[in-house]
């Protein structure tokens, strides 16, 4: 891979995951559990913010899932093991990466069809 293909893509992984950071800290409050107080909330308005905080919670685990990713794909940079599929051993389609930095197998390893 060019030196500036792995910049680039380097780049879009420490912007993504500033962008998830932000993020978090945006939906913090949405995300603390509801209260049970029947006196300053009523019913269906506590069932409605249960639900949007399950919600946010969700997106949460998600954006942490990404984040794993993405901070093993900068690991694999810095050992120089970026854009080799982690179960063969195989180059991976740079247009694979440039769609999601955070892809660790190739595409016919992903399908179960490569040989890792």
């Amino acid at each position: 891979m060019k030196d500036e293909t792995l910049a680039r893509l380097e780049r879009m992984i420490r912007d993504r995951l500033a962008e998830i950071e932000a993020e978090e800290a945006a939906t913090a409050e949405t995300r603390r559990p509801v209260e049970l107080d029947q006196q300053s909330v009523g019913r269906l308005s506590r069932m409605d913010a249960m639900q949007a905080q399950e919600m946010a919670s969700a997106q949460s685990r998600r954006r942490s899932a990404e984040r794993r990713r993405l901070a093993a794909a900068l690991a694999r940079i810095a050992e120089g093991e970026f854009g080799y599929c982690q179960g063969c051993g195989e180059p991976i389609a740079p247009r694979r990466l440039e769609l999601d930095p955070g892809h660790a197998l190739c595409v016919d390893c992903a399908g179960g069809r490569g040989n890792g």
